[in-house]
């Protein structure tokens, strides 16, 4: 098959073809139209769907196997497997990915830490059950701050969810020792083989920001993320975003300029607005330097190799 006619050519590698996209939801809709002739029907279309899902898993695990004996199956293509979302999800549905749960999830919370460290806080994980259950611990300013319950939503219980579809139950612990319990979702069932084949859409889903990807270090840039003006920058290697309005005097902060305090260290990292010369601490969750009661609203961020992506969430009740 040349790259012409094959589906999805020009994209980008890790994103599953459009096409794929197409047969997944084609899938849905046939299996919705089966439960018409009754629920005979539908339990026939669903048993089919699982002996066909059984039998690609066999070659799956078969193709890893001859791998394996012929030498080819390295660190470098176990890694380069599980960073590809469709083969990874395929993998994790057939018990097949080359890293545990515990692993599997310990990665995904080093990907939302630039943003928890964004409000001064961070996430331990304390332990992932056997019976499918991931209890974590909400460290720093997270601890009991009003967006913490947004910052789970979005960013760790979001994370965890797409590194490990199987784990059923998310309980968080703060500084204080109170427990909260999240539900992660179903178990892993057979509509898990198609999850990622089609794009998220629920409110507060995750969406791919090119402005940020290309932005240089001491770099400011303005976006528009689900429709909400957005303004991102990068202070070192480090990237943060924030709702585009300054508390102050409501300006955009878009051109806003990113610099270092009188004195200052080079991990500083002040957002200026251009209207009112405020000034935000970026690694501070945007704290304002000249009045401790204003602060510039971070917005959840997440870096997947060159890919980054900012989720905007709804309001945060007081």
């Amino acid at each position: 098959m040349t790259a012409a006619t094959h589906p999805g050519a020009g994209s980008d590698p890790r994103d599953p073809p459009q096409d794929l996209r197409a047969v997944g939801e084609r899938i849905d809709v046939l299996l919705d139209a089966s439960s018409s002739g009754g629920a005979v029907a539908r339990e026939r279309a669903e048993e089919l769907v699982r002996l066909v899902a059984d039998l690609y898993g066999a070659g799956l695990e078969r193709i890893l196997d001859l791998l394996h004996v012929s030498g080819h199956l390295d660190d470098a293509v176990l890694e380069a497997l599980a960073d590809d979302d469709l083969v990874a999800g395929l993998l994790i549905v057939h018990g097949l990915h080359p890293y545990g749960v515990e692993e599997r999830v310990e990665r995904a919370l080093e990907s939302v830490r630039p943003y928890l460290g964004s409000h001064g806080g961070d996430v331990e994980l304390l332990t992932v059950t056997g019976e499918g259950t991931v209890r974590l611990r909400l460290l720093g300013s997270c601890d009991g701050c009003p967006s913490s319950s947004v910052t789970l939503k979005l960013a760790v219980e979001g994370a965890i969810e797409a590194a490990a579809p199987e784990i059923s139950t998310i309980e968080v612990e703060t500084g204080s020792g109170a427990a909260g319990q999240t539900a992660a979702g179903p178990l892993i069932s057979v509509e898990s083989l198609m999850s990622h084949l089609h794009e998220p859409e629920t409110a507060g889903s995750w969406h791919g920001v090119p402005e940020l990807e290309t932005l240089q270090p001491g770099g400011v840039v303005g976006a528009l993320v689900d429709g909400t003006p957005t303004v991102g920058c990068r202070a070192g290697e480090d990237l943060y975003a924030f709702r585009d309005t300054c508390p102050r005097c409501g300006s955009t902060l878009a051109r806003a300029s990113l610099a270092r305090r009188l004195g200052g260290d080079r991990h500083d990292a002040l957002l200026i607005c251009p209207g009112c010369r405020a000034h935000f601490d970026v690694r501070r969750a945007g704290a304002c330097t000249e009045d401790p009661a204003l602060h510039l609203e971070p917005l959840p961020l997440l870096r997947d190799g060159a890919v980054v992506s900012v989720a905007v969430p709804g309001p945060v009740p007081s």
